[in-house]
């Protein structure tokens, strides 16, 4: 009888307030988006942004593109911005970089990089020289994009990864996105670049959904060429990884980290100019190095990152050689099992890994 006393002398908004039902509220999903439509978004905020973008490439404009990345650019920008080309690499490349001279921004699409072979004389000699030739007079603001490596039963000629190729020449950026926050954030640092951006995507991650952080979906959101990203704290290992091979990485770290191995998972970002100095501090904590790759092993991005550290100051820190994880040294069979032997899978990363470490 004192507690109903009490209750009807309190004001009547707290007595609604211990009346009233409680609800636990969830937090709201993240945005979930594909590697495919990251990029689209990227391209399409930039071309909206400024007029002098445009895209040009095979089937990129009615058919929405290969792949569908250029997908609903056409019908929202028209055929003077979104511009379908004949089947001619070295065409359209060259079309391409003469418009790049001219003050306009463009970006080619070749369907695949292994096409880009038919152009190269038109991304070295033409697009990745002139600004250096015309003692900085001429700057050649063009993006060169589209899947590079292997994908799944294309064989030879379509599998090679060009990540070496192109991270060779001076006068060219190299970029390599793993996730949706890379593609978008990395293609519209490629397009506001004033050099020739060569955007090396993956056809096998187009369609993989990964959570798209707030930042992400601003149209001033911009990740910045030349900068690594850790994307798993550890301190037993320091792994290496650009594109693809990134997500196998961090597979064979959350197994290992089971057993008490903790794995620090770096993702390149970019191939040139390279982040050196995120690796080396890594290195400096964990005392050991592995890279990854899908590319062949000869004169690879594995080979130039263990020849950077060697000559650096973490050498010394080393506590074992490092090791490189790659592709096989053959071109791409097309059986299935053969394939499977011929790009580093999840199980070769923690050989490699518990190798080095000697367990």
């Amino acid at each position: 009888m004192a507690a109903v006393s009490g209750l009807m002398r309190r004001p009547l908004e707290q007595v609604s307030g211990l009346l009233r039902r409680r609800f636990h509220r969830t937090a709201p999903a993240a945005l979930q988006v594909t590697v495919r439509e990251a990029i689209n978004q990227g391209m399409d905020e930039e071309l909206e942004r400024d007029e002098k973008v445009f895209l040009l490439g095979e089937e990129v404009a009615q058919y929405d593109g290969a792949y569908k990345v250029s997908r609903g650019l056409w019908k929202k920008y028209g055929d003077k911005r979104i511009i379908d080309t004949p089947i001619s690499e070295m065409g359209f490349a060259g079309i391409a970089v003469g418009a790049a001279m001219a003050g306009l921004r463009p970006i080619c699409e070749f369907m695949t990089f292994n096409f880009s072979m038919q152009a190269i004389d038109q991304v070295i000699n033409s697009a990745a020289k002139t600004y250096y030739m015309s003692g900085g007079l001429q700057p050649v603001p063009i993006v060169f994009r589209g899947p590079n490596g292997a994908s799944a039963g294309v064989a030879a000629q379509h599998s090679q990864c060009f990540a070496a190729w192109y991270g060779h020449c001076p006068g060219l950026k190299v970029v390599s996105p793993w996730n949706s926050e890379d593609a978008k954030g990395l293609i519209k640092s490629a397009i506001r670049d004033n050099n020739p951006v060569v955007v090396l995507e993956n056809e096998l991650m187009y369609g993989v959904p990964f959570e798209f952080p707030s930042e992400a979906q601003s149209k001033d959101f911009l990740i910045p060429i030349g900068k690594a990203k850790i994307e798993r704290q550890g301190t037993h290992i320091t792994v290496v990884a650009h594109s693809r091979p990134v997500g196998h990485c961090l597979e064979a770290a959350t197994v290992l980290s089971k057993e008490g191995i903790e794995c620090e998972v770096i993702n390149m970002r970019t191939i040139r100019p390279m982040d050196i100095e995120t690796i080396e501090a890594s290195v400096m904590k964990t005392n050991h190095l592995i890279t990854v790759e899908g590319g062949w092993p000869q004169f690879g991005v594995g080979a130039e990152i263990c020849a950077r550290i060697m000559e650096g100051p973490a050498f010394n820190f080393l506590d074992a050689p490092a090791v490189r994880v790659t592709g096989a040294d053959v071109p791409m069979p097309y059986a299935k099992i053969l394939e499977d032997n011929s790009v580093p899978q999840v199980k070769d990363i923690i050989f490699a890994i518990k190798k080095t470490l000697n367990i």
